[in-house]
């Protein structure tokens, strides 16, 4: 196994909603972007393909089965800049709310992994999804065996600990935590890392969406708690080494 190289992208969600060109636009150009710097994966933001805290009517309007036009922009990109790609958009759902879903890509545009968030934060989640109930999903890659999270989802522990059990060796979590959470950075990543035996890369959002602001601090975290990387406040993609266990 070689190290793994993450890029975190640390960004404000689009601000054109009248069509997902603008996310995909961006999305190639960070891609771009991660692949000349020898990045392996790209990790966006949760639900960036389409916006997060957007009016339910529109998120619903905006959701698509998993093989639908907009994962297969993300799988044509993901080809043509050779990059691994974990985004997220609303997963269409018969007869009911949305899942908040996250895809794993990788470097072919193979879809290898589909998470639903399982644990929705508030009303805001409420309003526009349905929980996920099945476990968390893992995939492996290149020898090393990755989970995938959503925002709330890290915050609970027998998410991790399934994923721990699987043989997971990190945890790949695309959020948009906001301002006044910053215990999570702080305090429940260090921790669930350690007891988890879990690296955990974190790919916040950063601004403003809405009345929503961001609390940025995309990272990423070693198994034994270490802080690895920071992104501090700004848009960024950061880029880091995980080492090989």
């Amino acid at each position: 196994m070689s190290p793994l190289r993450l890029a975190l992208w640390q960004t404000p969600h689009p601000a054109d909603l009248s069509h997902p060109a603008e996310a995909l636009s961006r999305l190639d150009a960070a891609a771009a972007e991660a692949a000349a710097q020898g990045a392996h994966w790209l990790v966006t933001p949760e639900m960036f393909l389409t916006g997060y805290l957007i009016g339910p009517t529109l998120i619903a309007a905006r959701a698509e089965a998993a093989d639908g036009p907009l994962l297969q922009a993300v799988r044509n990109c993901a080809r043509r800049h050779g990059i691994g790609i974990v985004t997220g958009w609303p997963e269409a759902r018969a007869q009911a709310l949305p899942f908040n879903s996250v895809a794993a890509i990788d470097e072919t545009g193979a879809l290898l992994a589909v998470h639903r968030k399982i644990h929705l934060f508030g009303d805001g989640d409420a309003q526009r999804f349905s929980p996920g109930t099945d476990a968390p999903a893992h995939f492996r890659w290149q020898g090393w065996h990755l989970g995938l999270l959503i925002c709330f989802d890290v915050e609970h522990d027998p998410p991790l600990q399934a994923l721990a059990d699987a043989g997971v060796q990190a945890v790949l979590v695309p959020t948009a935590n906001m301002v006044g959470y910053d215990e999570v950075q702080q305090l429940r990543l260090p921790d669930a890392a350690r007891r988890f035996g879990l690296a955990i890369a974190y790919a916040n959002a950063c601004g403003r969406e809405g009345n929503t602001v961001y609390n940025a601090h995309t990272m990423l975290v070693d198994r034994d708690g270490t802080c690895i990387a920071d992104a501090g406040s700004g848009p960024t993609l950061l880029l880091a080494d995980l080492p090989a266990a």
